[in-house]
């Protein structure tokens, strides 16, 4: 969350009225000066030398950057400096002064829309431009680069108006920590293993100021990482908690018989069911509700992944994250805020709003980053719970040395993949080496739905390595 910024009532708004008479539109003339008001708004845009000129109460500095593979616009001075898309706040009646400077050379402006206030357009680096309007309506307002397809690529924060209402008890987080796996099981001999899954209905955070009410297996998308070898007898006991509103039940992917576990686990609120199985075939296999209607279960948050080791164990790695995609499919459009209502006729369009991984916008950016060191070999197990749409699984700087086709454990992997297909209740097993330090990103490279919320970060720490990669010029 990004921390808000208050300024104190100043002598701006005194000298606009002495000026103008009236808290009127102000448009400048050929030599900066002002023309005749025209309405009860402060509202002006100019270069930002003849705006200094009004003595507002507020001013801001935004600039134009990339950041974090988007877009954005990023504080200048003050409390929200190096900020991305800070979030600003004044006081109702003030007369707020934004000057956008362009940090990368791109075609940009910036727009307050609720207070009729639009920049020029700018292009060129070091160009700049700015508006002065007055905050006029109380309340919390969206700002944004108007230009096509920036918003959507990230250039977009909010301004609240008067006294910010008091922060609501945060939204529990559904995130999943991609490091959340049970130990490899190595060369053990065949065990029975219980698997307790508990089917939890709850509000959880979707986004910055949004919330979503997830259909989880033990309160995370996805839920747990459940890891067994081939041979093992596992005892499954789904528990339904008391305050669903819905029945629930499982079905493993990994089960030879019906319904993968969902014909015995159809579970009531406040009951549970069991049933047991022998893992015959070593795989990773998505597991999921599959209760009607299936597919919202599915795209509600109920979903995971189980690993069948083959005899032996797998071979060993230095770091083992766990990453799965999935849809969201809200009544309200991508980006309002709120608490969110489900939606049928898009999912029955296949038509989500949000494209995830690990349950929620920035669950694997802000929430729970993957961390490794130059040197270290990576494994991602990697599941796409859907319930509609494939992934073209991508990590940007890397190539996969090993991609386990389709989650098979016992094919020759293919080695020295760039970007690897996975089905909507597939999965797959990618392992690679880490070369040289920085942040690497994971993505579906159908690469529209990074601007959904897919996006994961991988940041890799260690010495530089010129002789792999170098950046800047050489003599």
């Amino acid at each position: 969350m990004h921390r808000r910024l208050r300024w104190t009532l100043g002598i701006g708004l005194a000298a606009l009225v002495t000026a103008v008479g009236v808290l009127g539109l102000l448009t400048l003339g050929p030599a900066g000066g002002l023309l005749a008001p025209q309405d009860d708004d402060v509202t002006a845009t100019a270069a930002d030398a003849h705006v200094a000129d009004y003595t507002p109460d507020v001013t801001v500095k935004l600039k134009t950057v990339i950041a974090e593979g988007k877009m954005a616009f990023q504080g200048v001075g003050g409390e929200i400096d190096g900020q991305i898309n800070p979030d600003l706040s004044v006081e109702p009646g003030q007369v707020v002064q934004v000057t956008l400077v362009n940090g990368d050379g791109a075609l940009h402006d910036v727009v307050f829309p609720d207070f009729n206030a639009a920049s020029d357009e700018i292009t060129g680096q070091g160009s700049s431009t700015a508006i002065v309007f007055r905050a006029s309506d109380e309340g919390t307002f969206d700002y944004f680069c108007s230009v096509p397809g920036h918003r959507q690529a990230g250039m977009e924060g909010q301004i609240t108006v008067g006294e910010t209402p008091a922060q609501a008890e945060a939204a529990p987080s559904v995130v999943k920590v991609p490091t959340d796996i049970p130990d490899p099981i190595g060369a053990r001999d065949a065990q029975t293993v219980d698997v307790e899954l508990t089917a939890e209905e709850l509000e959880g955070q979707l986004a910055d100021g949004t919330t979503f009410t997830y259909w989880t297996f033990n309160g995370t998308v996805p839920g747990p990482f459940v890891r067994v070898r081939v041979g093992d007898t596992v005892n499954v006991t789904l528990a339904n908690a008391e305050d669903s509103r819905m029945n629930h039940s499982v079905d493993f992917h990994a089960v030879t018989g019906p319904g993968g576990g969902a014909v015995a686990t159809q579970t009531a609120p406040g009951d549970d069911t069991s049933f047991s199985f022998q893992a015959l075939k070593p795989g990773l296999y998505v597991y999921h509700c599959a209760t009607p209607m299936v597919a919202q279960h599915i795209a509600n948050g109920m979903y995971g992944l189980i690993l069948v080791e083959p005899e032996g164990g797998l071979p060993e790695v230095d770091k083992e994250f766990y990453v799965m995609q999935g849809e969201i499919y809200p009544v309200q459009d991508h980006g309002q805020s709120g608490k969110l209502g489900f939606s049928v006729d898009k999912m029955l369009d296949e038509s989500p709003e949000y494209f995830v991984f690990n349950g929620a916008v920035g669950a694997l950016t802000k929430q729970a980053p993957m961390r490794a060191e130059v040197g270290d070999s990576v494994r991602i197990y990697f599941g796409v719970g859907g319930p509609n749409h494939a992934s073209s699984f991508h990590v940007i700087g890397e190539i996969f040395d090993r991609v386990y086709d389709e989650a098979s454990l016992t094919s020759e992997p293919n080695t020295d993949v760039q970007t690897t297909l996975v089905p909507a209740g597939g999965a797959t097993m990618v392992e690679f080496t880490l070369d040289v330090p920085g942040e690497y990103i994971l993505v579906d490279h159908a690469l529209s739905r990074m601007e959904r919320g897919l996006v994961g970060y991988l940041h890799a720490e260690g010495e530089p390595q010129p002789r792999i990669f170098h950046t800047g010029s050489s003599d």
